[in-house]
């Protein structure tokens, strides 16, 4: 008789710590799906990575201001989605806003040289990117476009499409806390209950540890979290933050978290994103996509909506 079991296959990708987590019978299988999800989540870093020369995010940077890059379906997506998220921030989602970080120095803790922000400022703008049928270009010397907003998401929900399309119903993906879930627990004595995830707080405690700020449960779809906390320098009592608002090129500072839950991985992160950059508007903007979510503010105060 076949025997349900619990396989877990860590690995790292994208900078993260990464892992897949399944409930089934036939182990043989299950570690083949994985394999092959794994080694999707690399096609897609190594195809879409700001930091590989080879990459075609690379490619198009390097032709700024000059020559339109022929590009692919996938590519032609990635495009289609961001002048979505675009549109819907109100152009406080932009994928041209990631050559603003070249003011920026969090390793050293130094806030940027004004005229140095002003000067990469005018380099950020959705509205200077140019389509035409499978051809793009930035249409300025210096622009970069920077997937990082929504790739590792996109990962997940691919990493999850191939583990269903090799019969794995029951698993949870996890890129570097970007999670997708294709369906609930299915050993026998949790059949049908959903994964459980906690969600770290964003500050350390008087101990100097990170506790969990909560539990939500996930039976399929996807959930993202975004914050201040990943990289940041703290000067004179304030914190700045790796997330910059596109139109100022400065830091969010409304909210220490964001946590979205939705259809899939992808959209939870760039809703959780957009979220960070609304501001105090967030909470009403969210409850208008009709998503779950869990914030946490500056000053500690959690506002969630789980009904939706």
């Amino acid at each position: 008789m076949s025997r349900w079991r619990t396989l877990h296959f860590d690995f790292h990708a994208m900078a993260s710590p990464c892992s897949l987590q399944m409930d089934g019978v036939d182990e043989a299988l299950m570690r083949h799906a994985a394999a092959e999800a794994i080694l999707e989540v690399r096609r897609i870093e190594q195809k879409f990575s700001r930091y590989r020369s080879d990459s075609v995010i690379s490619l198009i940077n390097q032709s700024a201001g000059h020559d339109a890059v022929e590009i692919d379906a996938e590519t032609g997506y990635f495009l289609d989605f961001s002048e979505k998220l675009w549109q819907l921030s109100d152009g406080l989602f932009d994928v041209t806003s990631g050559v603003l970080w070249q003011a920026w120095d969090f390793k050293n803790a130094r806030l940027p040289d004004p005229e140095n922000l002003k000067n990469l400022l005018t380099k950020v703008g959705w509205q200077h990117v140019e389509r035409d049928a499978n051809k793009v270009k930035l249409g300025k010397a210096g622009m970069e476009l920077d997937f990082g907003g929504f790739g590792k998401e996109y990962a997940a929900d691919l990493a999850a499409v191939v583990l269903q399309s090799h019969g794995i119903s029951n698993a949870l993906v996890n890129l570097g806390g970007d999670l997708h879930a294709t369906g609930g627990r299915g050993l026998p004595e949790l059949e049908g209950a959903p994964w459980h995830i906690e969600i770290q707080h964003p500050r350390q405690d008087s101990s100097g540890a990170f506790t969990s700020l909560a539990v939500l449960p996930l039976a399929r779809g996807g959930l993202a979290t975004s914050g201040d906390y990943e990289r940041f320098f703290i000067q004179d009592g304030q914190r700045y933050c790796h997330v910059l608002n596109p139109q100022t090129g400065w830091p969010v500072a409304h909210w220490q978290s964001v946590s979205v839950l939705a259809a899939n991985t992808t959209s939870a992160g760039a809703l959780a994103t957009i979220a960070l950059l609304k501001g105090e508007d967030a909470p009403a903007w969210l409850q208008a996509q009709g998503v779950r979510y869990l914030m946490v503010q500056q000053d500690g105060e959690i506002q969630q909506n789980q009904s939706s």
